[in-house]
């Protein structure tokens, strides 16, 4: 993505006076340290950055996981007139727009210490800030193989089929990967203790061949505040990337909204990125997502399906006030924990030590390689199950009164904060329990939400054919 010729850097030789590049501080740069970075930014002389080493997973480069692969994805708009004014996200395009002054934050006092070896190797020296301890570059334990369902009918086999072609393969994953790589290169020129991650479809297990890249920049493990710290931070990356990048990167976009991002595209990979900052959150969830897509073979197939079917009906896409690809999946993963006989657990409730969220971050990953697989006694085919996801959300599923919750495998009483009040779906985000179906707060949209669950269970139901709700041929062109 770029050249090391083009960013003229020399070969990275560590020793024990360099910075820890790759820690994650516990401490907000300060207002003063980011004015610095603001001005070291516009001054860098890249003949003097740090060459970092690509990061590997395994025996292979850049990465090598399973052909499977997520959430969450945003979608495009080409025309925002008709949103309603709170849900409008403001553009910036000049890199030269004013900057937010951020809040001072005092850091933590002592040294973090941990009984288990960190993630990403570094050489570790606490000088500026208290860091916390180095990470170190292990193995990414590789998902099990499990092998796809057999599929006896004409239904299942219309959904592995479509499964088998748009699920994202390793060479998509690759390409997100190296530029993920080069673009942390980048941003520690401005925020050398900063650490950035590939979360969301893309690494969850739940992913297509069209997703987009999620990526979320990580100053320090505790929350940081979206509308001025975030947006601050976000600014001189954008800038970053308009002044150094832009031969690299286009059309970026610094986007104000609840969660601020900067939204571009990589000219060599023709990847979509979204990238936001401490949405720790996402972190955390992309590998529960992933340890649930590799628990037993029908969740992939049954989630992808269900996705490109809520597309074609236009009902996922939250920035329209429907579901978001997040929620549909926490929809699903529901849905099968709670047949009569489950095909589901919740592994949260099982494995509670591998999924708090107090968890630190560079522990997370291994999270889905301590959850065996789940044998469950219920055999229904894919076909079923889909006609059944159908069912339960169309007659079924009280949408007044109950929320769906992952985290305890069955649908609960809506709590009464005000957060869940006046909400006509109600989802319960796994770790920090918040409404991820949030954006459906218009009568309308859930009515049209309702209704197509109810017609595509009819259709479904008296043809078997997947074509009667979902035209094959334009979801496997779009991939």
């Amino acid at each position: 993505m770029f050249p090391n010729s083009i960013l003229g850097r020399p070969p990275f030789t560590p020793n024990h006076q360099q910075h820890n590049f790759f820690a994650l501080s516990p401490t907000l740069y300060s207002h003063q340290q980011l004015i610095d970075a603001q001005f070291n930014f516009q001054n860098t002389d890249l003949s003097r950055a740090v060459s970092l080493q690509q990061l590997t997973y395994g025996n292979v480069s850049p990465i090598q996981t399973s052909t499977s692969p997520l959430f969450r994805g945003r979608k495009r708009l080409s025309d925002e007139k008709n949103l309603p004014l709170d849900g409008k996200r403001q553009r910036f395009h000049s890199p030269h727009q004013e900057p937010t002054i951020v809040n001072h934050i005092v850091p933590l006092s002592g040294e973090r210490r941990y009984s288990m070896p960190p993630l990403f190797h570094t050489h570790y020296v606490p000088d500026i800030v208290r860091c916390v301890p180095p990470f170190r570059e292990i193995p990414f334990l590789e998902p099990r193989e499990i092998p796809l369902p057999e599929a006896k009918d004409k239904l299942s086999q219309q959904i592995l089929e479509l499964f088998e072609a748009c699920q994202q393969q390793v060479s998509d994953l690759k390409k997100k990967e190296l530029c993920r790589t080069q673009l942390q290169r980048e941003i520690q020129l401005l925020f050398p203790q900063s650490r950035l991650f590939l979360v969301g479809s893309s690494l969850n297990g739940f992913g297509t061949r069209s997703s987009d890249g999620d990526l979320c920049l990580v100053v320090k493990e505790e929350p940081v505040n979206q509308k001025t710290e975030a947006r601050h931070i976000l600014t001189l990356v954008h800038k970053h990337f308009c002044t150094r990048l832009s031969g690299y990167i286009e059309r970026p976009q610094l986007i104000r909204a609840k969660v601020p991002i900067v939204k571009f595209r990589d000219k060599v990979s023709c990847v979509e990125f979204d990238l936001n900052v401490n949405n720790i959150v996402g972190i955390r969830n992309t590998f529960l997502l992933r340890t649930y897509a590799y628990l037993e073979n029908r969740v992939r197939p049954l989630v992808l399906v269900i996705k490109k079917w809520a597309s074609h009906h236009e009902i996922n896409d939250a920035s329209r006030g429907t579901l978001s690809s997040y929620s549909l999946v926490l929809m699903v993963l529901h849905y099968l924990q709670t047949l009569p006989e489950p095909i589901l657990p919740s592994i949260q409730k099982i494995y509670p030590e591998s999924f708090s969220p107090a968890i630190q971050l560079h522990l997370v990953h291994q999270a889905p390689c301590n959850v065996p697989p789940y044998l469950s006694k219920n055999e229904s085919n894919l076909g079923d199950l889909l006609l059944g996801f159908l069912k339960y959300y169309a007659t079924e599923f009280d949408w007044n009164s109950q929320m769906i919750s992952v985290r305890e495998a069955k649908a609960i009483p809506r709590p009464d904060g005000i957060e869940w009040r006046n909400k006509y779906i109600c989802v319960e985000e796994p770790f920090d329990g918040t409404n991820t179906a949030r954006a459906v707060h218009e009568k309308q949209k859930f009515d049209m939400i309702k209704d197509q669950f109810l017609k595509s269970w009819h259709r479904l139901k008296n043809k078997r054919d997947l074509n009667s709700i979902l035209p094959l041929r334009a979801p496997v062109l779009k991939r």
